[in-house]
């Protein structure tokens, strides 16, 4: 009976390449969002409800995307690629319009809104152009070679983050303005999303041109094939046992407690990271100040220097014999980064904590997956079960940015509290990682 055949590195590095731009348009809504808002003018208190957005999109859009791309199939554009383009594409149109929200005329609340409205579509063409990568990985390696794919998948997305979250500091640099009127976004970093678009329809491109999909007739012999291993050679179907099914629930519902920690945490480093360095290092919280914009800046070097920490965890982490051992050592780094940034008063000290933070964000990237693509193996609703999956990484986010405000205030007020609050929710995901069962093979 047909397997998965081992895939050369060319073709796993080409299933994975475009994941490189879709990623740089990720780092550059995740790095700036905070910053226009409060450019815009909105309150510190109120800025984590901006966030509430995206990840609510993104938990609508990949499940549909999971469900409907597993039952699409044109030829040559295969199952996946259509909504991966599709996605990118309308990517690429906002990004040219979310940054000038405050340039249009419109009066404060009309542009919050203008920029509420591009964020809700930026984050659901990324969210679309986005899940097909996983899709396809699950969808075309084979058990043996899962972590090497996603481990790539990995790199090339922290590549793609290191890219975008310097680009204004960049732009900056080479004489691109930082400071604009009141209400108005720097072309720093307006720049930074229309170079961004550009890379990322490049990269998308790339990948299209590069891997054709297996075919439902290759899907279903080898889906037969995997089930007829997990069932110890006996009589295969092309759908998984109740035993294997219940086993597959169990582990997609233990990787996503540990996942509800680990994206809270990272929700309040993307949303307080801005104003915590502007309060501790350029001791400013005024939005319209000059060491506000270089704060964020800032802001994006620093989220690059995780990303250079992830990518060399990422090199290290399928060293380890232990999955669950390498999953939850990383969180456990990354939570001490958190704890160490708002003791930090250098600017150039806080390269370490972000350094340390990349290797929660590296593990973040590549264990969930490999968990719950190899506990699904031999299902024909792969597609389906990972975009049900990117429900833990939303979920999170929507419940960590809605309680924002409250414990900031509760925190009195001081936005690197609640990174000390972020170290203490990695933390607490490490441990809740040594529940998760393994599959086990023979």
């Amino acid at each position: 009976m047909k397997t998965k055949p081992d895939l050369k590195f060319n073709q796993l590095w080409n299933i994975s390449f475009g994941f490189f731009g879709v990623q740089i348009a990720y780092a550059l809504q995740s790095a700036n969002i905070s910053r226009i808002f409060a450019t815009l003018g909105a309150d510190p208190h109120n800025l984590s409800y901006f966030w509430i957005l995206p990840p609510l999109m993104g938990m609508v859009v990949q499940p549909l995307v999971g469900y409907f791309s597993d039952k699409t199939w044109l030829g040559r554009w295969g199952r996946r690629i259509p909504y991966l383009l599709i996605g990118a594409l309308a990517a690429v149109i906002v990004m040219c319009l979310l940054p000038n929200a405050g340039s249009l005329g419109l009066t404060i609340a009309g542009a919050m809104t203008f920029g509420l409205i591009a964020l809700m579509f930026l984050d659901t063409s990324i969210n679309m152009a986005m899940q097909p990568f996983k899709m396809m990985v699950g969808d075309m390696v084979n058990e043996k070679q899962k972590a090497k794919a996603y481990s790539i998948q990995s790199f090339l997305c922290n590549a793609g983050s290191l890219v975008g979250y310097i680009f204004p500091f960049l732009f900056t640099a080479i004489g691109i303005a930082n400071i604009a009127p009141e209400g108005v976004v720097p072309d720093s970093v307006k720049w930074s999303f229309y170079v961004g678009a550009a890379i990322l329809i490049l990269c998308v491109i790339y990948t299209i041109s590069n891997v054709k999909e297996y075919t439902p007739q290759q899907m279903a012999e080898f889906n037969a094939a995997a089930n007829a291993e997990g069932a110890g050679n006996q009589q295969a179907s092309t759908e998984m046992s109740q035993s294997q099914k219940s086993h597959a629930i169990k582990v997609f519902f233990e990787v996503g407690l540990v996942q509800f920690f680990c994206w809270a945490a990272f929700m309040y480093m993307w949303t307080y990271t801005n104003g915590t360095i502007a309060d501790t290092v350029w001791g400013t919280t005024d939005a319209a100040s000059e060491g506000y914009q270089l704060a964020g800046n800032w802001v994006g070097i620093l989220f690059a220097v995780q990303a250079i920490g992830s990518v060399l965890w990422a090199v290290v982490l399928p060293q380890f014999k232990n999955i669950k051992v390498a999953y939850a050592l990383s969180l456990v780094i990354g939570g001490i980064g958190f704890a160490m940034v708002p003791f930090i008063h250098n600017q150039y000290m806080l390269f370490v904590p972000y350094f340390l933070i990349g290797f929660a964000w590296a593990a973040m990237l590549a264990m969930p997956f490999t968990m719950v693509t190899n506990a699904f193996e031999g299902s024909s609703r792969m597609g389906t079960a990972l975009g049900l999956f990117n429900c833990t990484i939303c979920v999170p986010q929507i419940i960590a940015a809605a309680l924002g405000g409250v414990l900031l205030k509760l925190m009195n007020s001081i936005q690197g509290n609640m990174l000390l609050l972020a170290g203490i929710l990695l933390a607490v995901g490490a441990a809740c990682v040594f529940i998760i069962e393994e599959k086990k093979r023979k």
